[in-house]
């Protein structure tokens, strides 16, 4: 009975709460601004270009400061969500969020447009990083233990159709007037505001000083090092300052988890990480996230290059992962309540390994009828273990750490996105530039001149004009070196599948009184890493069938990525066949992608590739290109075989 004061007052934390249902979905409205942003702000940052006179790196800013923002300042939402309460740091975190958009949305023309915009932006990123550990840990300590896995998998299926939305809600929204994409939180803010004030969800929190020093040295470290990821394409690997970046962060971080050990009340308890379930999500999600948030862009930048779609149609290639996202992350978060996070994150990473390896290997037949069953089986497979494996994590924290345990999540994936995007952009553009100088040299320019003009077409820089006047070899080009990008991310999730193999226990996480009876002076990192046998038979039937299709699933991917990689290997000094018809004629070369009908860009490879691989944005209009070297290539591509069409490249390339 001496339990009974503990008991009671874990049971009170949801006393005042009108509705599970009901603060889930407020959860929900109120995350949903900060993942339509990640995706929406990239198709009208030509047009807000264009329309404020913004400069190259003054585009770039305005995006990349966002996200620096957030990746550096998760962890210390989640501190401050768990020391000052989850309701009060979500509702603060939505009311940032929603005026820093209208701010955003009001930026003056002339020379403030470009610092006004820049701020807001990253008073945007600071809004997103309090609000979303808030509205996190207000939903696992809503639900129990045993119905956590569902109610995260709506929240994160949810969440993650949002963020493929973007780009085609963008693509609508800015032929009505690009502030439109910022002004569209509002209402959005609103309701998610009406709905806390309705359901009341609980405001847990655990006082204690807010460690200054901590927040410093991890949020220098993860911005310094995120950067350098950022300005890897621009700059260039070869660059030092890249490295010393890179470098300074990662020794800042370190910095700072040797400081946390000494720290009374540190931003972080690093003692969480001696829990092996923590760990081992934090890494699988780390290694997930370098191919789960680059796929949407690498997918939107081949549908209009590769596939000649304009920035809408190309924008359904994301809508089909997401099919097989969503159904699947609801599938996987019962899974998780009955049976535990290690089959579905296995299965899942199994899963996304062979839909991306079976989509890379369609890539170059330009045809989405062969691919779309692909695209679906790769979302499908993120979704059944990338939710599992964050609300895995989280479980692992004490009640009153819920939001720390989420701002350290969110940094990893973060940081792994931003790793993911240096690595896998810097793969593109040079398998592109390699294809590209090989099919020039093939039509007869001198090797140096064709290097030259590849560099010019392969280089991370924005472009106006029209998909359909993009040569075939071009497009042929582009899809073999998405084609590798595609075989890479096959790799990554089966990396992420072995280490959650290896890593992970058996079996469901334990709900035991003594988890029910955390105090306010626990630490996260002392929680048991308690666990029980799965006993049930038809648990246990469960867990064998899965564990049986998680075998066959890696066997098959196996054995389809190895010949397709030695395939692809082998054929990597050649070019694609190329379609019949092409020769070499005289004129200027100049490229021009994806130009709207106000005549500035709307989605182009330089607009997607310049945001996140930290390249810069062109002029609207070409104003800034340069004459180039004297070549036309005269087109019959298969849209229109009796057309002859001139095409040109722009100096400053994609």
């Amino acid at each position: 009975m001496k339990n009974a004061p503990a008991l009671s007052h874990a049971r009170s934390a949801g006393a005042g709460v009108r509705s599970k249902g009901l603060v889930l979905t407020a959860m929900i409205f109120a995350v949903a601004m900060m993942f339509i942003d990640m995706t929406i702000v990239s198709i009208a940052a030509p047009t807000i270009q264009h329309d404020l006179g913004l400069s190259s790196s003054g585009m770039q800013w305005a995006i990349n400061a966002y996200l620096l923002t957030l990746a550096a300042l998760f962890a210390f939402g989640g501190r401050l969500a768990d020391i000052a309460g989850h309701r009060r740091m979500a509702v603060l975190g939505v009311i940032i969020f929603a005026g820093a958009s209208a701010m955003c949305g009001l930026t003056p023309s002339g020379s403030l447009a470009e610092p006004w915009l820049v701020a807001f932006r990253a008073v945007q990123g600071a809004g997103g990083a309090i609000m979303f550990p808030a509205a996190i840990a207000i939903v696992v300590v809503t639900f129990d233990l045993r119905s956590r896995g569902r109610a995260l998998a709506l929240f994160f299926g949810i969440a993650g159709a949002l963020t493929a939305i973007g780009p085609v809600a963008g693509g609508y929204l800015i032929e009505w007037k690009w502030q439109a994409i910022f002004w569209i939180n509002i209402p959005v803010a609103l309701i998610a505001l009406a709905l806390i004030a309705i359901s009341r969800p609980p405001n847990e929190s655990r006082p204690a000083p807010m460690d200054y020093r901590g927040l410093v040295l991890i949020a220098a470290g993860v911005g310094l090092s995120v950067f350098g990821f950022q300005q890897s394409a621009l700059w260039g690997w070869s660059k030092p300052a890249i490295w010393a970046s890179i470098a300074a962060g990662v020794i800042l971080l370190v910095v700072f988890a040797a400081v946390e050990r000494r720290t009374a009340s540190p931003l972080i308890n690093v003692r969480i990480f001696k829990n092996r379930a923590f760990s081992v999500e934090n890494i699988v999600l780390g290694v997930a996230m370098m191919a789960f948030i680059p796929v949407f862009f690498f997918a939107a930048i081949y549908g209009q290059i590769a596939l000649a779609e304009d920035a809408k149609t190309a924008s359904l290639l994301i809508l089909y992962f997401f099919l097989g996202f969503v159904v699947c992350a609801q599938i996987g978060g019962r899974l998780l309540d009955r049976i535990g996070a290690k089959p579905p994150v296995v299965l899942g990473s199994a899963l996304a390994a062979a839909g991306f390896g079976l989509w890379a290997s369609k890539a170059t037949d330009l045809h989405v009828s062969a691919q779309w069953i692909y695209i679906v089986m790769a979302g499908a497979g993120m979704g059944l273990m990338l939710g599992q494996a964050n609300t895995d994590a989280i479980n692992r924290a004490s009640r009153y750490s819920y939001g720390e345990a989420t701002g350290i999540t969110q940094t990893v994936r973060n940081y792994g996105a931003s790793l993911g995007f240096a690595v896998l952009g810097t793969l593109l553009i040079t398998r592109f530039h390699s294809a590209v100088t090989t099919s020039l040299t093939g039509k007869g320019l001198p090797h140096a001149a064709a290097t030259a003009q590849a560099s010019k077409i392969a280089g991370p820089r924005g472009g106006t004009g029209n998909p359909a006047d993009i040569p075939a070899f071009i497009r042929a080009d582009f899809a073999a070196a998405t084609r590798d990008v595609l075989y890479a991310m096959a790799i990554i999730m089966a990396v992420a599948g072995v280490v959650a193999l290896l890593g992970l226990r058996r079996g469901v996480q334990e709900d035991t009184a003594q988890t029910a009876e955390q105090s306010s002076s626990e630490s996260p990192g002392e929680d048991p890493d308690t666990w029980h046998r799965v006993t049930n038979p038809r648990v246990g039937r469960w867990g064998k069938k899965l564990r049986l299709t998680a075998m066959g699933t890696a066997v098959l991917a196996a054995a389809f990525l190895v010949p397709a990689g030695l395939n692809a290997s082998a054929s990597a000094g050649r070019a694609p066949a190329r379609p019949a018809g092409e020769h070499v004629g005289s004129g200027a070369l100049s490229a021009t992608i994806a130009r709207s009908r106000y005549g500035v860009p709307t989605i182009t490879a330089g607009s997607l590739a310049g945001m996140w691989f930290g390249a810069g944005w062109a002029q609207a209009g070409g104003s800034s290109t340069r004459s180039a070297p004297s070549t036309t290539w005269t087109t019959r591509g298969p849209r229109r075989p009796t057309s002859s069409r001139s095409w040109s490249a722009p100096t400053s390339g994609w």
